[in-house]
């Protein structure tokens, strides 16, 4: 048995990087000690129903002033951004403090300069990326990586993971490490309807944040309703307190349309009850990095459609049927399913949870010489 450290900038965006967090310690339990490191007012039992993970047991670990510090940075969100490189410094130098515990470091939450042997997954680089377009840190972000990012040298000898070839390629350009790609966990989602049997709806799921360009969805569904479909929309997922003010527009913009329903905070079983309803799944974030609701449409035997570009298209497999470049791309793609009666193809336990927590155990083990 070994003592692991996961390291995790915050859990309160609950999200894709959330469900692999706890995946991880997940899997890193059953044969290890294992600590979590945050900066997070969401403590991990209350997403494990989200995720559907068991981390019973699981310590977990915050810096001095973690609530305070957390809810300011929750009320800058919506001007400053979710300053995610800022929370890894935190944490990075919180959890430097406690090394000399652990015998291995695994960072769920992108990259690291990390002082002991260590296996990090990225969704995104946080460091160093000036040069590209960062995502977070903005013109901050040299500051943030002199203080905890990784350089050439110390990332070389570290397993590093991604989610997406997309975001290998991102990561090779910066660091010129190959990364590994390991998928997100998404189980298959059993017991839908037959295709005959399924609403003519659409679903989208995701925290309800800009960047998913939620009410782009809806101006979907209206465009759709002009052209003489009768489709309705369920708009899914987590409304952060760093989103309030968007969350509050697409609550109004909800409210003056009797075809589109808002659930929030939904239990797990509620949404796959939805999920296993449908049709259809929408997403609409830009060169997303994954895709965790794509590949969670798939899952349940939808057909998913998404942006084309980012790690979306690892899980659509570069179908141009389900990808598009523009919102009237997204309604001719979705017009065209609902006309042909189009049926889903993928196969739907390609990023099953055993799969990536049996991978996440092995590269742990490794880089621990077992």
């Amino acid at each position: 048995m070994a003592r692991v450290a996961v390291v995790h900038n915050t859990l309160d965006f609950q999200g894709g990087a959330d469900a692999v967090c706890l995946a991880t310690c997940e899997a890193l339990l059953t044969d290890h000690e294992v600590e979590l490191f945050t900066l997070s007012e969401t403590d991990p039992s209350d997403l494990a129903d989200r995720f559907d993970a068991d981390v019973s047991g699981l310590a977990v670990r915050t810096p001095p002033a973690n609530s305070p510090i957390a809810r300011a940075l929750a009320r800058l969100a919506p001007v400053a951004g979710p300053q995610l490189a800022f929370r890894s410094v935190l944490v990075g130098r919180y959890f430097g403090r406690h090394a000399d515990r652990f015998d291995i470091a695994v960072s769920t939450a992108n990259e690291m300069r990390l002082a002991i042997p260590s296996v990090q997954y990225i969704h995104y680089p946080q460091f160093h990326h000036r040069a590209l377009e960062a995502t977070d840190g903005g013109r901050l972000n040299p500051l943030w990586s002199r203080l905890a990012g990784p350089d050439r040298e110390t990332t070389g000898g570290a397993t590093l993971l991604v989610n997406s070839a997309w975001t290998g390629d991102v990561v090779e350009r910066i660091y010129g490490v190959r990364p590994t790609v390991l998928h997100p966990p998404v189980d298959p989602i059993d017991g839908g309807l037959d295709w005959d049997q399924r609403e003519q709806g659409i679903v989208v799921v995701g925290r309800i944040a800009p960047d998913k360009r939620v009410l782009d969805a809806m101006t979907v569904v209206d465009r759709l309703r002009d052209r003489g479909h009768t489709v309705h929309l369920h708009v899914v997922g987590s409304a952060p307190q760093s989103y309030r003010p968007y969350v509050d527009r697409v609550v109004s913009e909800a409210d003056r349309r009797a075809y589109v329903t808002l659930e929030r905070d939904v239990t797990r079983d509620r949404l796959e009850t939805l999920l296993r309803t449908h049709r259809y799944g929408l997403n609409l974030k830009r060169d997303e990095h994954f895709g965790m609701s794509v590949a969670e449409y798939v899952a349940a035997g939808m057909i998913a459609f998404a942006p084309d570009g980012g790690g979306q298209r690892d899980i659509l497999k570069e179908r141009t049927d389900r990808l598009f470049d523009s919102l009237s791309g997204a309604v001719d793609c979705l017009e065209t399913s609902l006309e042909t009666d189009d049926r889903p193809t993928l196969p739907r336990d390609r990023f099953s949870r055993r799969r990536f927590k049996s991978a996440i155990e092995r590269h742990v083990n490794q880089a621990l010489g077992r």
